[in-house]
């Protein structure tokens, strides 16, 4: 049994689903169900015996307790974030709340557990925490990606929240002996996707003839990593990874956003032609506030250590990406709430279009 928290999120609804494709062991899969937590994700497992669903939130001590008491798992693995900067600038409580004093709770629980365990149960326990690049601030357009031993300097509310949760996991491993991992991914795409983030909007925009804004010049440059090939970096690391490591996972694929919303426009127009090419759509809006230049990540020590590198390239990611969105329209427009459109309106009506975020 392994216990995972956020498995209704993006990433980690991806990991409950690619787990339980490929192995028997149950899940107990524990989600706030916040705006980006959503259960039409797990439709295929909700009704799978290996599938145990809790509501609850991360920093409910009493309930993390219960969870471990009742099912006894041979690890933790910690996707619950709040996870998108733009939100992070308008409201920073939530992100502190969730991302550094959540996962503090879990982190309390976890060592109490661990150390009701046996001697075999101590040493076969992990606690894995799935965390970000964004930790580690801002790239010139010539320095080196980031490596694991690169300094942390955090922009934005969003990030500095995950490097505190970072440091908290390190300081857990190192002070109380808690057997941590942890990985540090570049930015995700593909299936099921929160459509405020820059890949999925794009899409939907693009599909129903909105405007494509582009945040400043389009030329901030991130690292780009399909979603499965991070499912399959986290099994790896928590399979054979070093306690009290942690391991960068990255796509090597470097694109700038106006190169990504290009490609996507390029691929809708010849999946879902319009009258006109899909880049007349394209408009530039006032950039975000502290809006990193370049993230790109070194995944060396992973593929050295661990044997692990990515399966997709970007092009055949992206297109494997824009194909699910065409089939799954009915999931894009569930989850455009009328709270979604309120949220848009509030943070992107004042840049001159429904926004960019990546």
């Amino acid at each position: 049994m392994i216990l995972v928290t956020g498995g209704a999120g993006f990433i980690g609804s991806n990991f409950v689903l690619n787990w339980l494709s490929l192995h028997d062991e149950p899940v107990v899969n524990l989600d706030k169900l916040t705006y980006a937590g959503n259960l039409n994700n797990l439709a295929g497992v909700m009704h799978d015996q290996r599938h145990h669903f809790v509501q609850g939130d991360i920093g409910d001590a009493a309930l993390i307790a219960d969870l471990l008491r009742q099912h006894r798992p041979r690890a933790i693995l910690h996707f619950a974030a709040e996870s998108h900067v733009d939100r992070s600038i308008h409201g920073p409580a939530e992100f502190i709340a969730t991302n550094v004093n959540g996962t503090f709770t879990l982190l309390e629980a976890a060592r109490a557990y661990h150390g009701s365990l046996d001697d075999a149960g101590r040493a076969a326990f992990r606690f894995l925490h799935v965390s970000t690049d964004e930790v580690y601030g801002s790239l010139g357009p010539n320095d080196p990606p980031f490596a694991e031993t690169t300094a942390y300097a955090p922009n934005s509310p969003y990030s500095a929240s995950k490097a505190a949760s970072d440091h908290l996991v390190r300081a857990y491993h190192h002070t109380y002996g808690l057997p941590t991992l942890t990985t540090n991914c570049s930015n995700n795409y593909g299936p099921y996707h929160f459509p405020e983030k820059l890949i999925p909007l794009m899409i939907a925009n693009a599909l129903t003839g909105k405007p494509l804004p582009v945040y400043g010049d389009g030329k901030n440059v991130r690292d780009w990593l399909y979603v499965g090939d991070h499912c399959a970096a986290i099994r790896r690391v928590l399979e054979a990874g070093r306690v009290g490591e942690t391991y960068n996972i990255g796509g090597w694929n470097e694109k700038t956003n106006l190169e990504v919303v290009h490609t996507l426009c390029d691929i809708l127009d010849a999946l879902a032609p319009r009258a006109g090419s899909h880049r007349d759509l394209v408009t530039y809006v006032k950039d975000r506030p502290g809006h990193d230049r370049r993230y790109a990540i070194d995944a060396r020590k992973l593929e050295r250590e661990l044997g692990w590198k990515p399966a997709e390239t970007f092009d055949s990611g992206i297109r494997k990406t824009v194909q699910w969105y065409l089939d799954h329209q009915d999931w894009v427009r569930d989850v455009q709430s009328g709270a979604y459109q309120g949220w848009m309106e509030q943070n992107y009506g004042k840049r001159g279009g429904a926004g960019e975020a990546a």
